[in-house]
């Protein structure tokens, strides 16, 4: 046994050694995978998308408005460009009117930080392949030369970094629906590579070494493997010599298979969400509006999420190990709209009360109860023990609340985010807590939708 002792950390370090070759990550997924995630990531928990683009101008369908109208053929997208459009409009005539001219990215980030968000996520190039920035490899397709004449993410980092305490990311799409090369590419089975030598990998070193992002989001990746896209290759450049390999977070959106497998967050899906536990780091990247990325100007109220449903998909996500990116969608004209606008800053009133209860946590043992599964919880650990945060989406309507996860010690003390004072409690038959809930005046509550009980110095 003792010889096994001395042998074990020689094993652990010899296998640290093949992964990484004197500290340097190697081009395998096992190296790779094996960087340890940034402890700002799993700190932060809530971040904002923004889905914004040269499909803001119809605001029809989706984000993917371009591939419905020309590729699919939805005769809805079809119809609308019959009746609205002359008979020879293509796609790129809406570019000059993404006008952004009331776009001011000092104001974006000022709603961004109502939000009590702790990064962004801006979508610098979406499958349309238009670039907001005067990217070198897109010379006439980006928002310098095209729309809004402006370099957007340029702007919007410098707005975000000066104005917020937000964390900047960029998201960047790999395929593009209708590039002549990649089109070419696919027509070769994926055997040549011109788009990717000629065009992805330059706009990908240009947004690192040019914005350098906190966080880097692939996506576009689902019809050819990493060997095509090179994805292990600039992976491997990314984490050791790039300008931000300390600190940058990515997913796993880098080829065929490696989706909640390989590389950084595992994203394993549009608005993924299983309600449980999941060990490694993912994120639920969800939308506002539950049809599109992009802004629709036809959405009815009744297609947005209420504060309430946003609210219990970030306590769920957060309760499993998953940090919640939140999508907007702006317009052409470079407005936040007001419903948008409205979800953001409730989220960051509710925020600004439970944030305890929300950043730097980590999974309790448990993540909900069992007779009210619409409760979640969170944990931290303090001098004396283990808090735990148990977020609550109806308010009690008897006088005593069980709940039957938490295994009470003697030094436990139940108190409601921000409410003056803590709660009685008694030990409920077998485990679990009974709490007393005094009677609280309407205009006495700290909140307006979803509630926070600490309960501290449990004993699971």
């Amino acid at each position: 046994m003792a010889s096994l002792k001395i042998l074990t950390p020689l094993l652990i370090l010899s296998v640290l050694t093949v992964l990484t070759v004197y500290g340097q990550y190697q081009p395998t997924w096992e190296s790779l995978d094996a960087r340890p995630l940034p402890a700002w990531y799993d700190d932060a928990k809530f971040g904002i998308f923004i889905h914004w683009g040269i499909f803001a101008v119809p605001g029809l369908g989706s984000e993917w408005f371009w591939y419905l109208w020309q590729e699919q053929k939805v005769p809805e997208i079809v119809e609308f460009m019959k009746k609205n459009f002359r008979p020879d409009w293509t796609y790129a005539d809406f570019a000059p009117m993404l006008t952004a001219e009331f776009f001011d990215a000092d104001e974006w980030a000022r709603i961004l930080q109502t939000s009590g968000a702790k990064y962004t996520v801006f979508v610098s190039k979406h499958c349309e392949g238009f670039c907001h920035w005067p990217s070198n490899v897109s010379f006439s397709w980006n928002s310098m030369v095209a729309g809004p004449k402006r370099n957007i993410v340029a702007e919007l980092a410098q707005a975000v970094r000066t104005k917020t305490d937000l964390r900047f990311g960029l998201y960047h799409v790999l395929y593009e629906w209708f590039h002549p090369l990649y089109l070419q590419d696919k027509e070769n089975n994926f055997t040549t590579r011109r788009f990717v030598d000629f065009k992805i990998m330059p706009e990908l070193y240009e947004i690192v070494n040019t914005f350098e992002p906190d966080l880097v989001w692939s996506d576009g990746d689902w019809e050819a493997p990493d060997t095509y896209w090179g994805s292990r290759e600039f992976l491997t450049w990314l984490y050791n010599d790039s300008p931000i390999k300390d600190k940058v977070v990515t997913n796993d959106r880098w080829g065929i298979g490696c989706n909640c497998t390989h590389g950084g967050v595992y994203t394993c899906g549009d608005r993924y969400n299983p309600g449980v536990l999941q060990k490694h780091k993912w994120v639920n990247a969800m939308t506002i509006d539950k049809k599109s990325w992009g802004f629709r100007r036809n959405a009815p109220l009744s297609d947005y999420l209420t504060i309430e449903e946003l609210i219990e998909t970030l306590a769920r996500t957060v309760s499993c190990n998953g940090n919640l990116l939140m999508n907007i969608g702006p317009t052409a004209y470079g407005v936040v709209s007001p419903i948008y606008e409205e979800r953001l800053k409730q989220m960051g009133e509710w925020l600004k009360i439970n944030g305890e209860g929300i950043y730097e946590t980590r999974p309790w043992t448990y993540q909900n109860e069992t007779v009210i599964p619409e409760i979640w919880y969170t944990s931290k650990t303090s001098g004396q023990g283990k808090d735990i945060y148990a977020t609550v989406m109806s308010w009690p309507n008897t006088g005593v609340f069980q709940l039957t996860r938490p295994n009470p010690s003697d030094n436990t003390v139940v108190t409601l985010m921000g409410y003056s004072g803590s709660f009685s409690w008694t030990r409920a038959a077998g485990q679990g807590i009974n709490i007393n809930i005094p009677a609280i005046a309407a205009n006495a509550m700290p909140c307006k939708w979803a509630w926070m009980f600490k309960i501290t110095n449990v004993q699971n």
